[in-house]
């Protein structure tokens, strides 16, 4: 196949950011049910609440894992088997999760929620998918679309809890496991739209113009700035942190609230409910407003945006001090949480790829995908240990380091004028 054309580039470029974006929809609704049943299952089955992060470590190190194998074989193949194989891996780990449940071992659980976070990886890579041929002046808003495609299969997730259990229990599946019947159906729907529709392939669409423009005597230099593209995946990956952390433990969090409100004896349906509304509405925050992140990382810049990402996160934390033993209190703090996580995770992701030449493009998304799964997955656990010896204003406020030290270091993510690459 030929280069692209620039009117040709357009157009594959809008039908790709179409694609992605349902895949994104389907995705976040096997994610959302993960999310929310994984600290439960895992509290539940290991009899220990402080082992419950381990469920969101297990989810972020399947992440982690795969992010840079998943990024390097886009590179070689495109991004299309790689989102494919990505999807793979959640499938197979769905079914280990719900055979885990009914058989009540602690260790598989984990196995099938790695699995699942393997196939995030893919997920997480649809966002860079979506910069590989926008414009240099749409990327922010190119990418941000695809994030807030997230937000219908994020929120359906976590709201699909109820219905779910009620389909469960109609078919004899494990207590907490009958949402994942809609994440098993939606995630072999991702699978298929991704290999059949994401055609030609973005990134080596993007491959052949880069060559033909290198080829050409003509083409403007191409600036690798390595120290901003640092900056750019530690904000990420930090943002993430605080993120995750907070949101991994605040189902427990609110399973005491409800035990506590109900004198102790508070139903399954009662937890279910106050965790589905919490976690849908944190995640309407992830992504909802993504668009309009992307569009102010395009307008202002993407360094001014990460720090409005951080005031938010810091906000969030203020509340999830103050105002934990309410129920308003902590929604509001899991909306503001997802806010923050937004705005910097879409500047960042948009900051990185500028500060990074192509050739160097998809092998940084992957470290940065990796680092920010780990770097969480480690914040998952010890989050577990915090909430259990300082409970959850303790968590916030040992979250806030990381809020501190992005703030701090910003001037390294300042990309001179000019020094946009192709």
């Amino acid at each position: 196949m030929t280069a692209l054309t620039t009117a040709e580039q357009a157009v594959v470029q809008r039908r790709t950011v179409l694609i992605l974006s349902f895949g994104q929809v389907l995705g976040g609704i096997a994610f959302g049910a993960t999310v929310s049943l994984g600290a439960l299952l895992a509290a539940d089955i290991s009899g220990d609440d402080a082992l419950s992060g381990l469920a969101t470590a297990s989810v972020t190190l399947g992440a982690a894992l795969c992010a840079i194998p998943l990024a390097r074989l886009a590179g070689r193949v495109g991004r299309r088997r790689a989102l494919t194989l990505g999807n793979l891996f959640a499938l197979v780990g769905i079914a280990i999760v719900i055979l885990a449940a009914a058989l009540r071992i602690f260790p598989l659980l984990l196995a099938g929620i790695l699995l699942i976070g393997a196939g995030n990886a893919g997920n997480l890579q649809s966002r860079f998918a979506a910069t590989d041929l926008a414009a240099p002046q749409h990327r922010g808003r190119d990418l941000s679309i695809v994030v807030w495609a997230t937000t219908i299969g994020g929120v359906a997730g976590p709201l699909l809890l109820g219905p779910g259990e009620i389909v469960g229990q109609a078919i004899g599946m494990p207590p907490n496991t009958g949402s994942y019947l809609f994440s098993l159906v939606a995630q072999s729907a991702a699978f298929v739209l991704y290999l059949v529709a994401l055609r030609p392939d973005p990134l080596l669409a993007a491959q052949r113009l880069t060559s033909d423009a290198a080829a050409n005597a003509s083409a403007a230099q191409i600036v690798d700035r390595p120290a901003v593209a640092r900056y750019a995946i530690f904000a990420v990956a930090g943002s993430h942190v605080v993120m995750a952390s907070v949101m991994a433990m605040t189902p427990i969090h609110l399973s005491h609230m409800a035990h506590a409100a109900h004198g102790g004896h508070a139903t399954s349906a009662d937890i279910s409910l106050l965790v589905g509304v919490t976690i849908a509405l944190h995640v309407a925050g992830m992504y909802a407003l993504s668009p309009v992140f992307g569009i102010l990382a395009d307008r202002w810049g993407r360094l001014r945006v990460v720090l409005l990402g951080q005031a938010l996160l810091a906000a969030s934390l203020v509340f999830a001090i103050v105002a934990n033993d309410q129920t308003w209190g902590v929604m509001t703090a899991l909306i503001l949480l997802g806010l923050g996580w937004s705005a910097a995770t879409v500047a960042g992701a948009a900051l990185l790829t500028e500060a990074s030449a192509p050739e160097l493009r998809t092998r940084r998304q992957g470290r940065s995908d990796s680092l920010m799964s780990l770097s969480a997955a480690a914040g998952a656990v010890l989050a577990g240990i915090v909430l259990s010896n300082f409970q959850y204003a303790g968590l916030g406020v040992a979250a806030f380091a990381l809020v501190i030290a992005i703030t701090v270091l910003a001037p390294l993510g300042r990309m001179p004028q000019g020094a946009v690459p192709r």
